[in-house]
């Protein structure tokens, strides 16, 4: 029985996991239906385990104190990862009002007049806002507004802007990678292993500045020809490009939420010490937005992604499955034989498998089936902080080896393609490819050298 639900749950999990990457039709619905029929197949008709649903779904963690406000234990997450999803939603809430209010169209246009308008310039200095702000807000969001504004800002100074779009989308990833609340698959591995944001800025931050700072170089190295090129003569007149102030649309709002994402970022430092959960800060994010704004509060509520939320539960049903069954401890245990026990050759396997999967399909699902394997080896004797690290390395990074490896080349790449420079495969994996490889190897190197 455990073996027939065993291949039951891979084969809804692959199911699932094929018509995500066919792309046919939103990924939340392949997710919910693989999700249910996990529920109705595996779990009831199969294990015939009412109680095991319930473990699954988790719903009643929702109820303890512990969930909302865990004190200085570490709070591990079975079934449906609620912590990712509440954070996740509140943190959308906040991202629409920053949006709204004009922020992050405001920063845009303040750096570039900083750097004089040079298309050069403006790669440097777009790269490395991107890597920062992701590090804080979703990637997805980061890239919605600044390919956007460098599609206006190389309209109005003739210049290509598609080699930008294409480090935006690489320093979004690597950025990402260096905190907890930066990437979807590192708030999946925190809120489900216990680790807190600081436990990320120390060990994944620190390789994943390093991996900006060749990001940066490989990238100046590679585009400042074709856009010194490319682009036409700066107006010595700056009055003529577009004033900063005028992107903020209510000073008030955004003065006030720049200061509550400012408070949010402090709770999420600051959340180990204060024994405050990351699903309470999303919801503080989430209410004070829309307590300040409360006038917009219905256009903001309606911008919420909840097809993301929605593919978040699936996909944690889905992996549940693997879980309930026991398929990832198998996983695990094939792992741990054909490595020979060797930390270094598991957290290599990890590393690379995590980069090149990533890379082809969705980092996200391969990150939640991850966790539980990983959780798996740490149980059979290795170091689990150091698995943890390598998986969020080489998820976030490793998804921009093509334009499908992770959301944000998605989001970035359509929005170029729609505002009439289209990104071709081949062009993007030219540069992004062996940008990859390399920032990934570095990254095993610095694992290497720092927990072997």
């Amino acid at each position: 029985m455990q073996i027939l639900s065993q291949f039951i749950a891979v084969v809804i999990f692959l199911l699932m996991f094929v018509v995500i990457v066919i792309n046919r039709w939103p990924r939340y619905i392949p997710a919910l239906v693989g999700g249910f029929m996990t529920i109705i197949i595996v779990f009831l008709a199969i294990m015939r385990s009412p109680a095991t649903v319930l473990k699954a779904l988790n719903l009643a963690q929702l109820a303890q104190r512990a969930f909302w406000f865990p004190g200085h234990k570490p709070l591990e997450s079975v079934g449906v990862n609620w912590q990712t999803i509440i954070f996740i939603a509140g943190m959308m809430i906040m991202v629409e009002g920053l949006g709204h209010a004009g922020f992050f169209r405001w920063i845009c246009l303040y750096v570039a007049r900083l750097v004089k308008y040079k298309a050069v310039s403006i790669l440097i200095a777009f790269t490395v806002l991107s890597g920062f702000l992701a590090m804080f807000i979703d990637s997805i969001t980061v890239l919605l507004f600044l390919a956007t504004v460098t599609i206006e800002l190389a309209r109005l100074l003739k210049f290509d802007p598609v080699p930008v779009i294409i480090a935006e989308i690489f320093a979004s990833n690597v950025g990402g990678s260096a905190t907890m609340s930066g990437d979807p698959p590192n708030i999946i591995i925190g809120t489900a292993l216990g680790y807190s944001f600081l436990d990320f800025l120390k060990n994944t931050g620190v390789i994943a500045w390093i991996g900006m700072i060749v990001t940066l170089l490989f990238f100046y190295l590679a585009f400042r020809s074709s856009l010194r090129r490319s682009q036409g003569s700066i107006a010595s007149d700056t009055s003529k490009y577009p004033e900063p102030k005028k992107a903020i649309v209510d000073l008030r709002l955004f003065q006030i939420y720049v200061a509550v994402f400012i408070l949010v970022i402090v709770l999420l430092v600051t959340h180990a010490q204060t024994g405050i959960s990351v699903a309470s800060i999303g919801c503080i994010a989430a209410a004070l937005t829309i307590l300040f704004g409360h006038k917009q509060a219905p256009a903001i509520i309606t911008k919420i992604d909840w097809r993301t939320l929605l593919f978040f539960f699936g996909l944690f049903l889905c992996v549940g499955g693997l879980e309930q069954t026991g398929a990832l401890t198998t996983l695990a245990s094939f792992i741990g034989r054909i490595s020979g026990g060797s930390f270094i050759i598991v957290m290599s396997i990890i590393l690379w498998i995590s980069a090149f999967s990533s890379a082809i399909v969705d980092n996200i699902p391969f990150a939640a089936t991850m966790v539980p394997v990983i959780r798996g080896l740490g149980g059979a004797g290795l170091p689990l902080p150091p698995l943890a690290w390598a998986l969020a390395l080489g998820t976030d990074i490793g998804g921009n080896g093509t334009p499908i490896g992770a959301s944000a080349n998605v989001v970035g790449t359509a929005i170029a393609e729609k505002e009439g420079f289209p990104v071709s495969w081949g062009r993007f994996c030219r540069y992004a490819l062996p940008a990859m490889i390399l920032v990934v190897g570095l990254c095993w190197l610095f694992l290497v050298l720092r927990y072997a």
